[in-house]
């Protein structure tokens, strides 16, 4: 590229500090490995080939990348870590997009996930514990922001009928806020329920929904494929909605944690 660009092996042995005959040994050996002719040497200006033009295109974009590559890697403007909070069952689809957006802005920034329930992670925000959190509440404290209101969907196994026994058979976690006021749902529609599976575990929970032990509730969009929302044409009530809502440490003044904050926003307000 640089024989290109100065117009000749002498010049390029200078700006590289290499001796000419160093130059022109590597300009053979690559004309060696790649089976062709890169210079025009029938007279007494060299020029590029066909070929050699080619591979100059190609060699500007893989310095480019080579540049990228140690600029991102070799700054240490962006360095630390921001802890964010988001509850177990909207982490899909939305936060594997998000993070890997924000690494490949902020390489040298790692994000902590927790996963865990909304009561706990805005504890955990009040104690320091956490940068960002989002949040499955009917109400918006002061201080957050409000992203949407998602509908809170019946769900169960594909195909399944768990849904038309009576009592409904339940399943959910023990912190779950979802858990009461499906039950009183059901209570107001005169529709009997069992607690039928009781667990700390989300894994638990999705385990027995999937095999149509018992149904669950999930915010519409956020349900795993091995879950569908059931098609219960009324004969299950309608459930209230919840807000997706977005909680920013105060006065942070980093530019990471407002770029995550942001890329949560934007992924989250389109629910």
């Amino acid at each position: 590229m640089t024989v290109s660009d100065l117009g000749g092996v002498t010049r390029a042995s200078s700006a590289l500090n290499l001796t000419q005959s160093a130059v022109s040994m590597q300009l053979k050996r690559l004309e060696e490995a790649l089976g062709v002719d890169l210079l025009d040497r029938s007279n007494r200006t060299i020029a590029l080939t066909a070929t050699g033009e080619q591979l100059v295109g190609y060699a500007r974009q893989m310095l480019a990348l080579n540049d990228e590559v140690l600029a991102r890697m070799t700054d240490g403007q962006f360095e630390g870590e921001i802890t964010l909070g988001v509850p177990h069952d909207i982490v899909f689809p939305h936060i594997p997009t998000i993070l890997q957006n924000f690494s490949s802005s902020y390489p040298r920034m790692r994000v902590q996930l927790i996963s865990s329930y909304t009561r706990r992670l805005k504890q955990q925000f009040v104690n320091g514990e956490c940068d960002i959190i989002l949040t499955t509440e009917t109400e918006l404290v002061e201080g957050g922001r409000k992203l949407a209101d998602v509908p809170l969907v019946w769900v169960g196994a594909h195909g399944g009928s768990a849904w038309k026994q009576r009592p409904i058979r339940l399943a959910f976690e023990y912190n779950c806020i979802f858990r009461r006021p499906v039950q009183r749902a059901l209570d107001h529609a005169g529709i009997p329920w069992e607690m039928a599976v009781e667990s700390h575990s989300t894994r638990s929970i999705e385990a027995s929904v999937s095999a149509d032990l018992a149904v669950h509730t999930m915010l519409a969009g956020m349900h795993p494929a091995h879950f569908e929302v059931i098609p219960h044409n009324g004969a299950l009530p309608d459930l209230a909605g919840q807000m997706v809502n977005l909680y920013i440490r105060e006065n942070h003044g980093s530019e990471p944690i407002a770029a995550l904050a942001e890329l949560v926003s934007a992924a989250y307000s389109r629910l």
